[in-house]
């Protein structure tokens, strides 16, 4: 088999080629590698490349094969882990000088998980600047960049995790999100990425951003590929005991194709009038494709979303300060000054302003669970606009200027706040040739049902195989 053909298998196909010999582990991580060491001073995708465990884990992997000792659909898959998710003996430095020389002595849940499924470790990819902000474009290791375009972010904080899978230099990675830093660089990147329900996955051994808001899944390049990583990740864990003891179902099972009967919520507030042209099109265009598949379509009131905002600041920043207010008294300098002017920010915010926005959280929440009595999802623009050029600090839409957060973070952050699942999946391009995202939100801990609907609306449609020259 041609190692060329490799970019566009699925992890379930990968498996298949190494299950029947096709393809060896060892050949397509010495590929990867080689792949890295020519993309990374461009994309600066990587922080930490594993070249020697990754093809010791490869001959491992190969070993099993030749035996006939398959553990299942992951084993010899490459993955990568966002550079905030401990993995022992190896440098975990949340793309901060503050953090660089920190190495772990034990592994995160996720890690552990992974490894025991049989995946080998990449490496560790770059971010946001201790997870804090939407753009990866901040980073002491340097801004993550969009392959669909040098002069655009890759969306954030887990940027790096999104271009890995985009241009294949790894079948998956863990990416962390407390206001859509899953899903904003999954849009961004034309990849797809899950944010499970509040509890679904540990996130024992991560460094938290805001405790309260805080999830971690994968980003993958399709959803079936999303389900089989999410179900090896998910699970109770008595090392974080926000985690939920519900059974993991099995994923690939709700992946039929079948959405027939299924009531999808369209918001009549907020989403649809704070997003760009295009991007309105390109989702508009997706419920017509859910709806001929025998969906239907209903128009639902989240009447409370204009707290969104004040929620968002009040609960990120206070509660990212207080984590990192050692770091902030003693390494100030360290910091960007990005960070530290919102280290600083959340600093001054008053007991009162937090507790007022845990309170406005409620009602977001209640909004929610209220829809999701008529209606099985939710649909939305994933981001308002297509990712903004690297250094943009205010974006106009609808000639409304707003900040960079404001402008990518408005849509994907009611999810953090209200702890509900949801997805993002490509639904289109731009003009300009970069990636539109559809985000599919779901009742707590229902992840099948955000997962099939995500499948079929895929299954329908040639976004996930859009080549992506030059890399």
């Amino acid at each position: 088999m041609n190692l060329q053909e490799i970019p566009s298998f699925t992890i379930r196909q990968l498996s298949t080629a190494f299950a029947r010999k096709e393809l060896s582990p060892v050949e397509v991580v010495q590929t990867i590698l080689s792949h890295i060491s020519e993309t990374n001073p461009r994309l600066h995708a990587f922080i930490t490349v594993l070249q020697e465990s990754a093809l010791q884990e490869a001959k491992e992997a190969e070993a099993k094969f030749r035996s006939g000792n398959i553990s299942g659909p992951l084993q010899g898959i490459p993955i990568a882990h966002k550079d905030i998710v401990y993995t022992r003996g190896i440098p975990t430095t949340a793309a901060s000088k503050v953090y660089a020389d920190f190495i772990p002595s034990y592994d995160a849940t996720v890690v552990t998980r992974l490894k025991a499924a049989g995946t080998i470790l990449i490496g560790k990819t770059n971010l946001h600047e201790i997870a804090f902000g939407p753009t990866s474009a901040v980073s002491h290791y340097g801004p993550v960049r969009n392959p669909w375009n040098l002069e655009h972010i890759a969306g954030g904080s887990s940027g790096g995790s999104a271009v890995g899978v985009l241009i294949k230099l790894c079948w998956g990675a863990t990416g962390t999100d407390t206001g859509g830093s899953i899903r904003v660089p999954a849009s961004a990147c034309g990849v797809v990425g899950i944010k499970p329900t509040y509890g679904r996955v540990s996130r024992h051994g991560v460094i938290p951003l805001a405790w309260t808001l805080d999830h971690i899944g994968p980003i993958t390049g399709c959803v079936e590929d999303a389900a089989l990583l999410l179900e090896a990740m998910a699970g109770y864990d008595p090392n974080d005991l926000t985690t939920s003891q519900q059974p993991v179902p099995n994923y690939i099972r709700s992946l039929t194709g079948d959405i027939r009967g299924l009531r999808i919520g369209i918001p009549k507030e907020y989403f649809f009038e704070r997003a760009e042209d295009e991007v309105i099109q390109a989702v508009r265009e997706a419920i017509r494709v859910l709806e001929n598949l025998g969906a239907y379509p209903e128009e639902i009131s989240l009447p409370h979303m204009k707290y969104a905002p004040l929620v968002r600041g009040a609960i990120i920043f206070a509660e990212a300060s207080a984590y990192h207010e050692k770091a902030l008294r003693t390494r100030w300098k360290d910091f960007s000054s990005d960070i530290q002017g919102k280290l600083t920010l959340g600093a001054t915010i008053p007991a009162r302003r937090y507790i007022q926005a845990q309170q406005a959280r409620r009602l977001l929440e209640r909004d929610f669970l209220n829809a999701f009595q008529r209606v099985d999802v939710i649909v939305t623009p994933t981001l308002p606009v297509v990712p903004p050029k690297i250094g943009e600090e205010v974006i106009k839409i609808k000639g409304i200027e707003t900040d960079i957060a404001g402008a990518l973070i408005p849509f994907t952050f009611p999810y953090n706040a209200t702890g509900l699942p949801a997805i993002s999946v490509p639904c289109g391009f731009s003009a300009s040739g970069l990636p539109i995202g559809l985000q599919i939100g779901g009742k707590p801990f229902d992840e099948e049902t955000v997962l099939r609907v995500a499948y079929a609306y895929e299954q329908q449609t040639p976004w996930r195989n859009k080549k992506i020259s030059g890399w």
